[in-house]
């Protein structure tokens, strides 16, 4: 009888022990393989553990899968320049918009600024519009440029132009917000609410430091059932999508040339002078036989080709979604518009940048804290401040045996990071542009080709796309099924 009841006792054990991870698992709760405690169940304190841990894609981004690859020139330059010496380095996966941004995708964030911030803060507003006097030139007749192609309709498709590289940043930083306040809408953690002001107005940063309620009044109530307070989502949730911003050097380089089908057994077979393979400027698709590739200066007065016959199809820049795409699924990454991209521009950059993600260009920044460590206020426009992250406290890349030219503590200076007017001659306002445009010879389609502009200057030429980096796993849901 004892036997009996012990082997009961063993097979009840087994049992509940079976129901309670059947039915933890439906639930949706894990538990600690540390402690053996569950997670996600408020009766323990409620510690959140996110069930999804893949990252979404953003709207209009493209995964671009990471990889190994040659970067800089694909063919000798008739400027006997040598700023982009042929070099290896591995770029992380991260995501790159299909298009470049479109003038009606820059309208929609001059309208959200005039409804914030218009009546109260007007300089926000006309320091984010384009210059559209950009059209203008010597001995030409754009004035109807001028006047239409940022605002008539007929231009929403065509890439935004005018438009400074800090411009495009702080594009990309109120894209950010306004996904992510998309998300949480979607999510249950807020409402619309069509009435943020000034402060009052969503920032990222600012919600996940408790600074910005915004309208929940059909939000989540806490996890417990006695809590009437609205809960605050964080954002190791993983509804939130890390920060839209522009692509560096490497990274659009890399996404331009699209080299996936030029590989065979982990090697790179083909080099690519363009975006598409081989040498040339013309389609050889039977189809299309003959049809230009790219929106480019066929030669000097040719923009388009003669009546009847256009080439290109655009005597300035064409709707962004035109042409092929390159292997990666993007558009116009030969022609078009010039596109902008983080990085400073050096000449000697190839040389001190680093393997992995290479960059040039300012040191990392961080949300400024008060003396307590805790987030400061945010301004009057609802953001928090950033500072430059200080260098000194950062162990790992105090090297106490280096030569003091190398690291300098009290110049806040490391080895690698732009020392303007120490190691260079350029403009510490210069940044890189890549990528032809509609006004430029086919020399400049090709992805390794450098070239500079101010930070605080635009062009009619010049656009930009954003990116943003990839979390996680470097492979796509797709190809780990595969």
């Amino acid at each position: 009888m004892l036997k009996f009841n012990k082997l009961y006792l063993v097979i009840f054990s087994l049992g509940a022990m079976l129901f309670f991870t059947t039915s933890c698992s439906k639930e949706g709760k894990n538990v600690s393989r540390t402690t053996g405690w569950a997670y996600n169940d408020p009766r323990n304190g409620d510690f959140v553990v996110s069930q999804s841990t893949a990252q979404k894609t953003g709207p209009g981004l493209v995964f671009i899968e990471g990889g190994t690859f040659t970067m800089g020139a694909t063919e000798e330059t008739p400027f006997y320049e040598w700023d982009n010496r042929p070099h290896n380095v591995t770029v992380n996966s991260f995501y790159m918009d299909e298009t470049e941004v479109s003038n009606l995708a820059y309208l929609e964030y001059i309208h959200w600024l005039k409804r914030v911030y218009g009546q109260d803060y007007p300089m926000v507003v006309r320091k984010a519009l384009p210059d559209t006097t950009v059209w203008l030139n010597k001995m030409t007749y754009n004035e109807p440029l001028v006047e239409n192609y940022f605002r008539h309709p007929a231009y929403h498709d065509y890439p935004v132009v005018g438009v400074s590289w800090l411009q495009a940043n702080a594009y990309a930083s109120w894209r950010t917000d306004r996904v992510n306040e998309q998300l949480l809408i979607n999510a249950g953690y807020l409402d619309y609410n069509p009435h943020q002001k000034d402060d009052n107005s969503f920032n990222t940063e600012a919600y996940l430091s408790g600074q910005y309620k915004g309208m929940v009044n059909k939000g989540k109530r806490g996890r417990n059932a006695k809590d009437t307070s609205f809960r605050k989502i964080t954002y190791g949730a993983g509804i939130l999508l890390p920060h839209y911003r522009l692509p560096t050097e490497a990274e659009w380089e890399y996404a331009a040339l699209g080299l996936l089908g030029n590989t065979v057994n982990n090697r790179i077979t083909q080099r690519k002078v363009y975006p598409w393979n081989g040498k040339g400027l013309r389609s050889d698709n039977k189809k299309y036989y003959g049809s230009f590739l790219a929106n480019f200066k066929i030669g000097k007065g040719d923009y388009m080709g003669v009546a009847g016959d256009l080439n290109d199809g655009a005597s300035i820049p064409a709707p962004v979604m035109s042409y092929w795409p390159n292997d990666f699924g993007l558009y116009n990454m030969a022609g078009n518009v010039s596109e902008w991209v983080m990085d400073k521009y050096s000449p000697t950059a190839f040389s001190v940048e680093g393997d992995f993600n290479p960059y040039y260009g300012d040191g990392f920044k961080t949300l400024k804290r008060n003396a307590d460590g805790k987030v400061v206020q945010k301004d009057s426009l609802g953001r928090i401040p950033l500072v430059a992250l200080n260098i000194s406290k950062l162990a790992h890349m105090q090297n106490t045996s280096a030569p003091p030219d190398k690291f300098n503590l009290s110049q806040n200076k490391r080895k690698g990071f732009a020392q303007y007017g120490v190691t260079s001659l350029i403009n510490s306002k210069s940044r890189v542009i890549k990528g032809g445009s509609w006004n430029d010879p086919p020399y400049y389609l090709s992805p390794g080709v450098r070239r500079y502009m101010d930070e605080d200057k635009s062009s009619a030429t010049v656009g930009f796309r954003c990116a943003m980096s990839r979390v996680g796993s470097p492979e796509s849901m797709y190809q780990k099924k595969k």
